[in-house]
């Protein structure tokens, strides 16, 4: 009995050498290749996106190639809606892949792009291993490997299925062929050749130089159920046959790289350049953490996508942590986009990369603050149809008075910045809308004027005397100040500094007064142009009802 009866006997249906597959996927002639390889096991967490991110950028950078693959190896883990949310993240953010598998169409000339219809591919080449002894079936039930891990753990030496506690490795061919005509349950196992003892050269683009140790461990390549492959092999096949130039994952994964190296070795595979990121961290008083699935909301995609930050502030606040030198180069590059920047593995972070939502927010208020109204219409709609039927109703009221409310400070040198995200417009705006106003539990914020009399006498003189709604701004704003003067007030903020105790107040607090009642709010944006938007009947009417 040889090693080929036993691959044979293992794979009967695989027809296909390894050999045949290096010509259905032939190279790509040194074109840079990415690949975003997320698991449908759950939402799309923000890591995976900071991931594709530099994905995308590497081959924006070298006119390359980037993939979606998706990891699904670990099926009894997998999600229905996974898939789906994976591409609508993707889409979202304008990550768009050059290769694809999505609803059965394949977009790309090496695909399937998704492992569990590779099943195929990995079973020819784990026959071959078997077939020059670097693969073998092991017998070992979970018992004997709890066994084995407490042993190991007794003597405090290392844990794993390696060397003399490698079991099965050294059973005849003979007795793995018995073993499996007698039905004995199996997994494919890795024949390691590396000794624990021994390190050898690793190059991490982000890290550098490094030494490890060499693999040891006899690991599971095949689970026992015979058909997909673990996490380890379907990445040494799916990276090489696709001929990815760059693997680009979480530095969680360095661990693993002796493994891989070992398995590339083993068939005598160039291996990719390994880009291994570091964790998204986040402070937490004034301690720093890894960012938490089960803590942290922001640690998912959906968070962003439901509050309706814009795609562009999410990618640049992650862009001021995959480099360090890019908030510089945006800063002097104001108008180009994120794919114009030359991305450097060396520029990372390598003690984990500091997210912060203070940042995020001051990014998205910037970026907000300098749409047009009518880009900010039509992104807050498109937001609203599909998070909130309230702001949706708003707008669908009236358009043009929704895009005129936008339009307030904006398209100038000073624009407001009040919006962080869309779903704040609706408590930013609700006092612009009659049935919201009057249907609403209010609380008038008055400031220094507080006395009710006083109030109802300035709205009185104000709409009997000072208002016309034909007044241009400078007209509108001298008016006031004349109010003032007949009221007691300065209107000459100067002038009451250097003796407030001539004055019942100043401007600003006639302003307030004027504001508040139209808007219950003592921070608006300018007042004068909420005056033009509402229009005299409605003005009058609600001083009239303070």
């Amino acid at each position: 009995m040889t090693n080929k009866d036993l691959a044979e006997l293992i794979f009967p249906n695989i027809d296909k050498t390894v050999e045949d597959y290096e010509k259905i996927y032939p190279s790509r002639n040194g074109k840079v290749v990415t690949r975003f390889a997320p698991s449908p096991t759950g939402y799309v967490h923000i890591g995976g996106i900071y991931q594709a991110i530099i994905d995308y950028l590497i081959t924006k950078n070298n006119n390359g190639i980037f993939m979606l693959r998706i990891e699904d190896t670990d099926q009894k883990r997998e999600l229905d809606t996974a898939v789906d949310l994976i591409n609508e993240a993707i889409n979202h953010y304008g990550l768009l892949p050059d290769e694809y598998e999505i609803n059965g169409q394949i977009v790309g000339k090496y695909g399937p792009y998704v492992q569990s219809e590779r099943k195929e591919i990995y079973h020819a080449f784990i026959k071959h291993l078997i077939e020059i002894g670097r693969a073998y079936p092991c017998f070992c039930t979970k018992e004997t490997l709890d066994e084995l891990r407490v042993m190991q753990e007794h003597k405090k030496q290392r844990t794993g299925y390696y060397g003399k506690y490698a079991k099965c490795r050294n059973l005849s061919v003979s007795e793995m062929i018995d073993n499996i005509k007698q039905g004995k349950p199996y997994v494919i196992r890795f024949k390691s050749n590396g000794d624990f003892e021994k390190k050898f050269k690793f190059h991490d683009e982000v890290k550098g130089d490094l030494e490890l140790s060499e693999n040891d461990e006899d690991f599971v390549i095949m689970k026992s159920d015979n058909l997909l492959p673990t996490y380890h092999f379907a990445h040494l096949v799916d990276d090489h046959l696709m001929r990815t130039t760059h693997v680009v994952r979480g530095e969680e994964w360095l661990s693993s790289a002796p493994k891989h190296i070992e398995l590339f070795d083993a068939f005598g595979f160039e291996h990719p350049k390994y880009v291994h990121t570091p964790l998204i961290i986040k402070k937490e008083g004034n301690s720093i953490r890894k960012i938490s699935k089960r803590k942290d909301p922001e640690a998912s995609m959906s968070y962003y996508s439901e509050l309706g930050y814009p795609t562009r502030a999410v990618i640049e606040s992650l862009m001021t942590i995959i480099n360090s030198n890019y908030e510089e180069w945006h800063t002097e590059n104001p108008d180009k986009i994120f794919t114009d920047f030359e991305y450097n593995p060396e520029k990372m972070s390598s003690s984990g990369a500091l997210y912060d939502l203070e940042k995020l927010n001051n990014i998205s208020k910037e970026i907000i603050s300098k749409m047009k109204a009518e880009d900010l219409y039509d992104e807050s709609y498109k937001w609203a149809c599909k998070y909130s039927e309230s702001l949706k109703s708003l707008i669908e009221y009236d358009r043009e008075y929704y895009k005129n409310i936008l339009n307030i400070e904006r398209e100038q040198e000073k624009p407001r910045k009040d919006i962080v995200y869309y779903s704040m417009i609706e408590s930013l705006i609700w006092y612009m809308y009659d049935d919201r106003f009057y249907n609403s539990e209010k609380e008038y914020e008055w400031k220094n004027i507080t006395d009710k009399e006083e109030i109802k006498n300035i709205l009185d003189l104000y709409i009997s005397k000072y208002y016309d709604e034909n007044d241009d701004k400078d007209t509108w704003f001298n008016k006031v100040k004349e109010m003032c003067d007949e009221l007691g007030y300065a209107s000459n903020i100067k002038e009451y500094k250097k003796n407030p105790e001539a004055f019942k107040g100043n401007v600003s607090d006639i302003s307030t007064v004027l504001r508040v009642a139209l808007t219950t709010k003592s921070n608006t944006p300018d007042l004068y142009c909420i005056m033009k938007l509402l229009g005299k009947d409605r003005i009058i009417k609600r001083y009239n009802e303070i």
